[in-house]
């Protein structure tokens, strides 16, 4: 797709994460064959190239995709806003989702999420990140785009559950976590259908995450580095 075009970004719900795991980490982690060199990122945003680990010939495998679905089916990406979130209820339903559900589910690599609390003019930014350090693998949809002019893309959107009772004092939603044991399921799409799948995603683990309360920076998409989740305060959620 011509990166000249405006693109707009729907984002009601998850709009930023990282992923600071070293690749070698990652690779296990997912049971990755091989892997690209990449370095740490702690503010990734809608519109930025992702890492998704999907289904390829030789088993799972790592692709960078944008971040922000396009359907299709549409014509003109311009005319659309790119849909960062998927609600998780509704995506067998929705025209937008229901084709990726059946046919191209994938794994967001993380090392936690963000989300914003309070009202506006006093919004507090969080990071939520497994008690154990290490990764986790937020569920998601991938798309491939094909313009009449032979431009192309691919794009993501990740799939969204009601919050658990961490992350409910926060915000109402948060993205599905998968369980390694779900995996292997979750990509392999051969099957035509989402009826399986969809029995995969479940609520996340209360234990699983921990709420640490950081500073504003984490806002500016222009900002990147450790200095980003270090804690305001020292306290938790």
């Amino acid at each position: 797709m011509d990166n000249a075009r405006p693109i707009r970004f729907h984002s009601p719900m998850c709009s930023r994460y990282n992923l600071t795991s070293p690749p070698d980490v990652v690779r296990a982690f997912f049971g990755l064959a091989t892997i690209e060199a990449f370095p740490p990122r702690y503010n990734i945003a809608p519109g930025q190239p992702v890492a998704i680990v999907r289904h390829g010939r030789n088993g799972a495998e790592m692709r960078l995709v944008r971040w922000g679905l396009v359907p299709s089916w549409v014509k003109d990406p311009r005319k659309l806003s790119a849909l960062i979130n998927a609600r998780f209820e509704t995506a067998a339903e929705k025209p937008a989702f229901r084709g990726a559900l059946r046919h191209r589910r994938c794994i967001v690599p993380a090392d936690g999420f963000y989300e914003w609390s309070g009202s506006r003019g006093r919004r507090v930014p969080w990071l939520l990140k497994p008690r154990r350090a290490g990764p986790i693998a937020l569920a998601g949809l991938w798309e491939h785009w094909l313009g009449a002019d032979g431009s192309e893309v691919e794009t993501m959107a990740i799939l969204t559950i009601p919050a658990n009772p961490t992350v409910a004092p926060i915000h109402d939603r948060m993205p599905a976590v998968l369980p390694r044991e779900h995996f292997g399921s979750w990509l392999d799409c051969r099957s035509g259908s989402s009826v399986e799948a969809v029995r995969l995603i479940d609520s996340v683990p209360d234990d699983l995450l921990e709420a640490v309360e950081i500073g504003p920076e984490i806002g500016d998409v222009r900002r990147e580095g450790p200095d980003l989740v270090r804690p305001a305060r020292p306290r938790l959620l």
